[in-house]
């Protein structure tokens, strides 16, 4: 069972990620649609609109990290992201060339990055780096 501020958490990752995925979805269909730009082309520069706002809301708001930043931490953020873009690239691009639409294909392709943002965000990214004091509802600080 998780615990009530892992669940906080996830609501208030899966609330950042909304918008985030907002302006990824709409700035995709916008280049694939109204511009004419092909999709892996549209797929990078949604991909870096969708998380340039990412860092500083999950960092200081989902994940309640208040110390400095670190050029460690920012290397750790990229490289997850790194690893997120290939994978949602590739389902993207696998799942249209098997036929799906390309606004259908990105849509799947947002639940892969989703999955693998958050596990490197909670668990390598910004894990265990909360200020103390800063307890969420139901945590107890030891």
């Amino acid at each position: 069972m998780l615990r009530l501020t892992e669940g906080l958490k996830m609501a208030k990752y899966a609330l950042v990620g909304g918008l985030n995925t907002g302006v990824d979805f709409a700035v995709f269909c916008a280049l694939v649609y109204g511009l004419g730009v092909p999709s892996a082309g549209a797929q990078v520069v949604s991909y870096l609109a969708g998380t340039a706002n990412s860092y500083l809301l999950n960092r200081y708001w989902t994940f309640g990290v208040r110390g400095k930043r670190s050029g460690a931490e920012m290397l750790r953020f990229v490289l997850v992201n790194a690893v997120s873009f290939a994978a949602a690239t590739a389902a993207l691009l696998g799942l249209e060339y098997g036929g799906l639409e390309p606004a259908a294909a990105k849509a799947v392709s947002v639940f892969v990055s989703l999955a693998v943002n958050y596990a490197g965000y909670r668990l390598w990214v910004f894990g265990g780096k909360r200020q103390p004091g800063r307890g969420q509802i139901g945590e107890s600080e030891s």
